[in-house]
């Protein structure tokens, strides 16, 4: 049987010289080049959900890949498509890189400039683990389904508009659906998750900032079990500390839960931070809720073009939630999605605050009445994201963005 290789490979030069070299190698059966990591994730993701059998035993990346950096793209292949190889291309072949390729699930390092008997050597090896993890793990089917858990995060056009409400909600409801689910606060500063959920709590998000290899024994030391049943991984109770957790670290927080839980909602909150900014790019639904009045409606086209700006989202890509709706309202979802380009949910949160009130007072807004509009109007969303387990919704995913390599500093730059 041929092994299949999949070079990634941003600079034209390496391209061909790279695919010259591997369509000599016997046995081998390279498929077309991917150019950047985005292209990567999304191609891999595609082959995945036709069939396990789709995806190719070895994947190729050159040093020079971007925009997320070789290294940062070799730890989301590992932990998305762990029965994939990973080769890294470099120039720099120190003891240190090295270490830190095996350290971020690289199976074999190849320096530059190519030699055709090191890239046979290489391949070959990494080629055989892949058929033997496969082979090895052929029962478990859902070890590699590779397209890993759905993200959605929740954002508020401005603050007090239900973002936290709404993303509680709807991990709610996909749990109670029988998937594992993770509720992550990302609103740093003054993330309110365990309040509304009555949680007294040690570790938070800011305590896996500095730490480079999340292993599940570190994830499950800093997640909360709630009694529902949802993982919790809460903003930290001194909001100072949120400047700890960076665009690196929410990425790589983020991808450590996306790969043990099937579903993962992200409180945002309404100010966009660097690592806020990683998250809501790399999800597969971003979320932006709003009610329906002027002040409101005028921060989420300000968000929205933020987000444009700044390479984090583009308009058709979100999905504005309109709360706290009512018929007599001027501003309808129509006009809302007509003023900030974005799509709209159809499923819209009827205005009934008496239903929250004593659930939110008491901080337990998971004990809100069933038979209340509020809550079914939240669990239809979630039906309608495809979050809740048998909803065809589900095919309907954006697909989630690896692109974010650019600094949130550098984004502010482009944004002028």
């Amino acid at each position: 049987m041929p092994t299949r290789i999949l070079p990634a490979v941003g600079d034209a030069d390496a391209v061909r010289s790279l695919t010259t070299l591997l369509s000599q190698l016997p046995d081998a059966e390279p498929v077309v080049p991917v150019t950047d990591s985005t292209q990567l994730i999304d191609t891999l993701a595609r082959l995945a959900s036709e069939s396990i059998d789709e995806l190719p035993e070895v994947v190729v990346v050159h040093e020079r890949i971007g925009p997320v950096p070789a290294l940062e793209l070799i730890r989301e292949v590992a932990l998305r498509f762990p029965a994939v190889g990973v080769i890294l291309v470099t120039s720099d072949v120190s003891p240190g890189l090295f270490q830190a390729a095996m350290d971020y699930g690289a199976r074999g390092l190849i320096s530059l400039p190519l030699g055709y008997e090191e890239l046979a050597t290489r391949v070959h090896a990494v080629a055989q683990w892949s058929v033997g993890v496969r082979r090895h793990l052929g029962a478990v089917t859902d070890v590699f389904t590779g397209v890993g858990g759905t993200v959605v995060t929740v954002s508020g056009a401005k603050g007090g508009v239900g973002a936290t409400t709404t993303a509680i909600q709807l991990a709610l409801a996909a749990q109670a659906s029988g998937r594992t689910t993770a509720l992550l606060d990302m609103d740093l500063q003054t993330g309110d998750v365990a309040s509304y959920l009555d949680v007294q709590f040690r570790r938070s998000v800011a305590d896996l900032a500095t730490i480079t290899d999340i292993s599940p024994r570190v994830l499950a030391d800093a997640v909360f079990p709630h009694d529902t049943g949802l993982a919790l991984l809460l903003a930290p109770g001194e909001g100072e500390r949120g400047e700890e957790v960076t665009e690196r670290a929410a990425r790589q927080i983020v991808s450590a839960l996306r790969s043990r839980y099937e579903v993962v909602l992200v409180d945002c909150g309404a100010q966009l931070s660097g690592a806020g900014a990683a998250v809501v790019e790399m999800a597969d639904t971003a979320l932006l809720v709003t009610t329906p009045d002027v002040v409101a409606v005028r921060g989420a086209k300000r968000a929205v073009r933020m987000w444009d700006r700044l390479q984090v989202r583009k308009a058709e890509e979100t999905t504005v939630v309109v709360n706290r709706h009512s018929r007599a309202t001027e501003i309808q979802p129509a006009l809302i999605q007509k003023i900030t380009g974005t799509a709209v949910a159809a499923t819209v949160i009827p205005a009934n605050f008496k239903e929250l009130q004593g659930a939110v007072d008491a901080g337990r807004v998971h004990e809100l009445d069933a038979k209340g509009t509020v809550k079914q109007a939240l669990w239809t969303l979630a039906g309608e994201l495809g979050l809740v387990k048998g909803s065809e919704a589900n095919s309907h995913r954006n697909g989630g963005r690896e692109r974010g390599a650019l600094t949130f500093r550098r984004r502010r730059e482009l944004g002028r």
